[in-house]
């Protein structure tokens, strides 16, 4: 990625902000939906008119508006999918169950694994109005709300973290430890999996690298799996999370894997996605790394954090398995995104960071 192509935060935020017309390829049979909300949705009163949200990779979001209320309706995209991935079905599982629990998520109404209603599986869930902030420096906020802000990203993860997913009937939701195995795995074979993506050096050596360093210690939890600023809603005035969103990659995993992955924004370099990588974090009064790893320590109990570079190194390489899963969608004409060109673009620095990171967790360079 030369100069001239690298995006500021306030270029994220044009790109992935608000709605537009539903874009080509992505319309569906609108009177369809109409008559399955009418029987499935409880208050639902048509007429419906639809825009597709800019942001978002992997599921095709939609707003739906009515004269009564407004809804969000997520779908599995169209064409030709990788087994397992877009599993809108456990997304709205995972959130009916912990918007039970006080956790901040969406309500979710009702959904539907009949294909033939608007040609693929989908959900129906609350409009929660608030602000997302697609830039992780926080440009438009205030100097003493930007470091509240984080706390407040923290401690809702930290809160998930320390949920009791038996008692929340999700202890089928995933496998009980074992999660970075399974998980790397699951990721090289996406990775290998889709030929016409091609093939990425870098990724070749965390495919064979990761296996052998797996930390001994072994924790579970529910992880989000893509925690990060954008997939989360902030009260309109107050930095608090209101809704947590994209669970898309949710499963009971291990803790320090899910906070390294949101830690990733320490590290992520803004020319590729907004991250703090070169930021002056007490300019901006942002916590430093270090700092907001203890922080999360101290909530859910920690003695220590151990395994937090491996879990980085991890992450790298999975963002960018995601991203080259995206790359392949951009090559079959089936991306969800207008960005999703662009984001595919940077997979080889990308994938240049996540060896850095590799190396910095003890493989040999």
């Amino acid at each position: 990625m030369n100069k001239t192509e690298i995006r500021t935060g306030r270029d994220f935020a044009n790109a992935n902000t608000g709605t537009s017309p539903v874009r080509e390829g992505f319309a569906f049979d609108v009177t369809a939906l109409e008559h399955w909300m009418g029987a499935h949705v409880e208050g639902f009163a048509g007429p419906v008119s639809v825009e597709q949200f800019k942001g978002g990779q992997s599921n095709p979001t939609f707003k739906l508006i009515t004269p009564d209320r407004n809804y969000v309706l997520r779908r599995k995209p169209g064409g030709t999918l990788l087994k397992g991935a877009h599993a809108v079905d456990r997304e709205a599982r995972i959130m009916r169950a912990l918007h039970g629990s006080g956790f901040p998520v969406p309500e979710v109404y009702a959904f539907c694994e009949d294909d033939s209603i608007i040609g693929s599986a989908f959900f129906i869930m609350a409009l929660v109005e608030g602000r997302i902030f697609w830039d992780v420096r926080l440009p438009d906020v205030t100097h003493d709300e930007r470091s509240a802000c984080f706390d407040a990203m923290n401690a809702t993860l930290a809160m998930l973290h320390r949920l009791d997913y038996n008692a929340l009937g999700l202890g089928d939701y995933g496998k009980p430890g074992g999660y970075y195995a399974r998980q790397i795995a699951l990721w090289s074979r996406q990775y290998i999996g889709d030929e016409e993506a091609g093939r990425d050096p870098f990724m070749d050596r965390l495919v064979d690298w990761l296996p052998t360093a797996i930390p001994e210690r072994d924790e579970v939890c529910i992880a989000h799996g893509d925690f990060r600023c954008d997939n989360m809603i902030f009260h309109p005035t107050e930095p608090r999370v209101i809704a947590v969103l994209d669970w898309e990659l949710s499963t009971l995993g291990h803790p320090m894997a899910d906070f390294s992955y949101h830690a990733m924004m320490y590290h992520m370099p803004s020319g590729v996605m907004p991250g703090l990588a070169g930021s002056d974090l007490a300019a901006l009064n942002i916590p430093r790394e270090a700092d907001y790893a203890a922080c999360y320590a101290e909530r859910t109990g920690r003695h220590d954090m151990a395994g937090y570079d491996y879990g980085l190194a991890f992450n790298f390489f999975r963002f960018c398995a995601i991203v080259h899963g995206i790359k392949g969608r951009v090559i079959r004409g089936n991306a969800a995104s207008a960005e999703a060109k662009s984001r595919a673009e940077a997979l080889p620095l990308l994938s240049r960071y996540a060896w850095e990171m590799a190396v910095r967790a003890g493989a040999l360079a």
